[in-house]
């Protein structure tokens, strides 16, 4: 009985009942949609992070940067440097220098010693940032007296060696990052993986041998087995490795043993950053403070600190999702709850004879809500089912573009590998992150609850108005 007159009322009220659904349909395929955004704007922010911090890194130690720390790369002649081609009398000169790349700030090693002291400390190592240059050109003879020819207006002749004076060189940089044989779990290595040959080892302590971001080996045509030439002296390859992160801290061209680039920039005992893994992540506020004590100097970074540096359109696009996203879609469903809510009170109004009849039967005002409330949750439910599809295929059109979200953020300076000349105490590493949204059964399944709800708070009321009729003036009205 119940089914039946359900589904005649649902049926013979198809406008009421259309509207109530499409309101419903419309509130719960926005919360599905702002909910997906919402959950694929943070799985973005993750992915950002992720690329952001070092995988393993809890905290970053470095050292504020103060006037003549890195500069200018000078390169040194002696008069016996060079060689000189005895046809054409200029001269050819090369030189090789690594030191500390301008703004990067070098302090003693026996800081790692404190550090690895502290309590909550797990593993910590430390690095030395670098830069090599290579200066290579030719000097020209100086041309006799009569034999210097003026260029002609307008032209801009390259340099040439042949013994009329002219001179050409050039001067290329890449980035050297001092590491720790045997950190392999914290610092640059922890957020590589290997492209091929191998990671450094403690037997390379002291060796002349390098590892190459996979990046910079295919511009320098490099492959494990080669050779390369870092502050004067020959190294071989004996891996190559690809970064899984754009911190500056790993953002660096070769890797070689720390002490051995320590000997070879004249930097003994020197380094330029610290990296530490805490015991847990509740440690890691204690171990920071516990870090700046021991080291007062220091500047020290943890994960929570660069991600308050993010910027862009990810930050701007999570806080319009938080806070206008999250009351749009409580203004439509409270819009949708009271469309539905009159509605079925206003159908009740209508169906006065219908109900005081039912009442004068013996129908009670506990089936006469039940009946009511039943016809708006079924509606409710109708409209959920609509939202949600509706909702879905919006989150599938959004895949499907793949819009992208930028990322920018600002880190302490003096990270391995960020300095170059020119190179500031900061570093900023900005990036694209292709947005996918989510889909999962479990928001679909709120949404249609929340669809539902609303069915039943308008049968509640509609429900509580039906009781109240007497059959008394259903008769009346009949008559």
């Amino acid at each position: 009985m119940f089914l039946a007159y359900l589904r005649r009322e649902l049926v013979n009220r198809k406008k009421q009942s259309v509207v109530i659904a499409l309101g419903m349909a419309l509130a719960i395929a926005l919360v599905i949609v702002v909910s997906g955004f919402s959950a694929g704007v943070a799985k973005a922010q993750s992915t950002a992070l992720e690329s952001v911090y070092g995988v393993g890194t809890d905290i970053t130690v470095t050292q504020a940067a103060t006037a003549g720390s890195g500069g200018p790369q000078q390169f040194d002649f002696g008069s016996g440097d060079g060689s000189t081609d005895d046809s054409s009398g200029d001269t050819s000169v090369a030189k090789s220098t690594l030191s500390a790349a301008m703004g990067t700030a070098t302090y003693s090693a026996s800081a790692l010693t404190k550090v690895e002291a502290i309590d909550g400390v797990s593993a910590a190592t430390a690095t030395l940032s670098l830069q090599n240059s290579a200066f290579s050109g030719s000097i020209g003879k100086a041309p006799t007296s009569g034999s210097t020819a003026a260029p002609s207006s307008g032209s801009t002749a390259a340099p040439s060696a042949s013994g009329t004076g002219d001179s050409a060189f050039s001067v290329d940089s890449f980035t050297v990052t001092g590491i720790s044989t045997a950190a392999t779990t914290v610092g640059p290595m922890s957020s590589t993986e290997l492209s091929g040959g191998r990671y450094l080892k403690s037997s390379d302590d002291g060796e002349d041998v390098v590892v190459l971001d996979s990046t910079y080996a295919t511009g320098a045509d490099l492959d494990v087995g080669d050779t390369l030439d870092i502050g004067g002296t020959t190294f071989s390859v004996v891996g190559i490795v690809a970064s899984t992160s754009s911190d500056s801290a790993t953002a660096t061209d070769t890797y070689i043993p720390l002490d051995t680039a320590q000997a070879l920039s004249g930097l003994t005992g020197k380094i330029s950053d610290i990296s530490v893994a805490a015991t847990s992540a509740s440690d890691v506020s204690t171990v920071k403070a516990a870090i700046e004590t021991a080291l007062p100097k220091a500047t020290v970074s943890t994960q929570a600190d660069l991600a308050s540096s993010i910027s862009g359109s990810l930050a701007t696009v999570s806080n319009l999702l938080s806070n206008l996203g999250t009351w749009l879609s409580l203004l439509v469903l409270a819009a949708a709850f009271a469309i539905a809510i009159l509605f079925t009170v206003s159908g009740v109004t209508r169906r006065t004879r219908e109900f005081g009849t039912l009442k004068a039967i013996g129908w009670s005002n506990g089936r006469i809500v039940r009946q009511v409330a039943g016809e708006s949750m079924v509606t409710g439910l109708i409209g959920g089912a609509i939202g949600a599809a509706a909702g879905i295929i919006g989150i599938i059109v959004v895949n499907v573009i793949a819009p992208t979200l930028s990322t920018a953020s600002t880190t302490a300076g003096g990270g391995a590998g960020a300095g170059g000349p020119g190179a500031a105490a900061s570093s900023s590493v900005a990036s694209d992150i292709v947005l996918q949204i989510p889909i999962t059964a479990g928001i679909v399944l709120v949404a249609v609850g929340l669809s539902v709800l609303g069915g039943s708070l308008a049968g509640a009321f509609g429900g509580w108005r039906a009781s109240r009729l007497r059959p008394a003036a259903a008769l009346r009205s009949v008559a």
